[in-house]
């Protein structure tokens, strides 16, 4: 049986998430930077109930034409829409909502819910969104150091990284509204991405024990063996997962959607460094360890 050779094309490999990531960077300043919900950006929250279908696009249009309010975001949830905005005043507020009733014969009740975070309370989520991410890199750089090596920790820790960026140049580049929801899905996939990576390297210590470059060749080749035997589990486990999170996509109201998208992509991006990038470029450093001992003796 013919096995893949991943260590052979690992800079090629590489250069795909580097490409999206690039792509997402020019993307950020092209935009001014990324699309902050509510949660980030500060602002109001309103839950309106609507009766049959919606066109969230045309109600958008129409509240931005009527108040001078840009930009509002305009979501449809189980029963109605949902329309987010930056901070403004009260009057405004209740505008919304009464050319809403006007276009849309809507009843005083038709007004669920209303919310609002100030923008201070924004800078404050995202400042605490950026610490836990670094506190749980940090903490998982020192669980696979501890249980591995810390070389194994450095790479896992860095096709993390790319994951991280990955998405959040998803959202950069098509202005996908940011908020809380894809906190909680980035930190969902770097777990997930995080046992995939830990699979594939325990693997690869089993095949490791009594290591000999003479009768085993090189690091290298032990990795690609390693991989092969993990590819079926790896991508069976994706697969899985993700269909079952692509069903969740196209049937699941918006709150679920907002979940299901970044899982997604952080899922096939996970799995692809996992196999791709963090255990390759493990083995290239390794290989360049044996052979300056062996220059050395």
């Amino acid at each position: 049986m013919k096995t893949l050779n991943v260590t052979k094309n690992k800079t090629k490999t590489l250069l795909i998430p580097i490409a999206i990531i690039i792509i997402g960077i020019v993307m950020f300043f092209v935009n001014n930077g990324f699309n902050y919900d509510v949660e980030f950006m500060g602002g109001i929250k309103m839950e309106v109930a609507m009766n049959g279908k919606v066109n969230t696009q045309e109600i958008k249009e129409f509240l931005e034409g009527e108040t001078g309010v840009n930009p509002i975001i305009v979501q449809t949830t189980s029963s109605g829409v949902s329309i987010k905005t930056q901070p403004i005043e009260e009057e405004v507020k209740t505008q919304i909502f009464d050319k809403m009733q006007e276009k849309y014969s809507l009843e005083e009740d038709a007004l669920l819910s209303t919310s609002s975070a100030s923008a201070s309370f924004g800078k404050r989520v995202q400042a605490k969104t950026l610490l836990f991410t670094l506190i749980a890199l940090l903490c998982i750089l020192a669980y696979i150091a501890i249980r591995f090596e810390w070389r194994s920790a450095v790479m896992a820790v860095f096709a993390l990284f790319i994951n991280i960026l990955v998405m959040m140049s998803v959202y950069s580049t098509f202005q996908i509204a940011l908020n809380t929801t894809f906190i909680a899905a980035m930190l969902t996939v770097v777990g997930y991405s995080i046992n995939d990576t830990i699979v594939i390297f325990d693997r690869i210590r089993e095949n490791m024990r009594g290591y000999n470059p003479r009768k085993n060749g090189t690091v290298s080749d032990v990795v690609n063996r390693s991989i092969n035997e993990c590819m079926g589990r790896t991508i069976c486990t994706s697969i899985t997962t993700l269909v079952t999170i692509l069903l969740l996509y196209f049937i699941g109201v918006t709150a679920v959607k907002e979940f299901a998208f970044p899982l997604i992509i952080g899922i096939t991006c996970g799995t692809f460094t996992s196999i791709f990038v963090a255990t390759p470029f493990w083995a290239a450093w390794k290989d360049a360890e044996y052979e300056a001992k062996a220059q050395r003796k």
